[in-house]
């Protein structure tokens, strides 16, 4: 079987060129032994892809027995301890959220980048930020080799729209509002405010709307002029 890539090269730098497309990329090295590995290791992921992902799993077990049965559960699990009080609640919480049930039992090593691409799609905002975080958490502690998905390639946040209730919103579901607002006109025609009592000018008024006389003009005898804003002494 000829082998996919061949080596070359430019300068002091070894490059390998792909025989198929013609592709070249650089081997960032200047060690011919080097280069020569690198060749030979590329021709071999070519031509056995199976076989490469097991020997990768027992070079990989032998640092951690638990890494190929280790899952996103678990992952949840030993991220939930880490919190307290309020937060932990919160992270209890978001772990329990359905979308991210056909994670669960996924073994890390064998994540795609679309199992978590589909899970964000059903769920909300708080599913991709909370599903970013446990990812983030998993490659922190060694537990995923390389990330899944790439720091710039997760999909962004976008937020519902967000506004001020309105005043008509309000009145209909405050009902006790309205009432007492209908109170108020009843008792002070044309408005729904109360009154200044302060002022000299406020009189009070019937239902009808009619000015009834103030206490100091009950007893006034007849005759004499009603009160004004004249002094005591010069009153009747």
């Amino acid at each position: 079987m000829k082998p996919k890539y061949r080596m070359f090269r430019r300068g002091q730098v070894f490059w390998c060129q792909d025989n198929h497309t013609g592709r070249q990329e650089s081997l960032q090295t200047k060690d011919r032994t080097v280069a020569e590995r690198l060749l030979y290791a590329r021709n071999e992921a070519h031509q056995q892809p199976i076989i490469n992902l097991q020997i990768a799993r027992a070079y990989l077990l032998v640092s951690d027995p638990q890494i190929g049965k280790r899952s996103w559960q678990d992952v949840m699990d030993e991220l939930v301890k880490l919190k307290y009080g309020v937060t932990q609640v919160r992270w209890l919480v978001a772990t329990k959220d359905k979308c991210l049930d056909g994670l669960r039992r996924l073994p890390l090593l064998e994540t795609r980048p679309e199992h978590l691409l589909r899970a964000m799609e059903s769920g909300k905002v708080s599913t991709k930020l909370f599903l970013r975080r446990i990812h983030n958490f998993a490659v922190a502690m060694d537990w995923l080799p390389v990330p899944v998905i790439s720091r710039k390639q997760w999909p962004g946040f976008r937020f519902g729209e967000k506004r001020a209730i309105t005043v008509a919103e309000h009145q209909a579901s405050s009902p006790a509002s309205s009432t007492r607002n209908a109170v108020r006109s009843t008792n002070w025609p044309g408005t729904s405010e109360r009154p200044n009592r302060t002022s000299r000018f406020w009189k009070p008024t019937t239902s009808t709307g009619k000015t009834t006389s103030s206490a100091s003009d009950a007893g006034r005898p007849a005759g004499c002029p009603k009160s004004t804003s004249t002094p005591r002494s010069r009153r009747c």
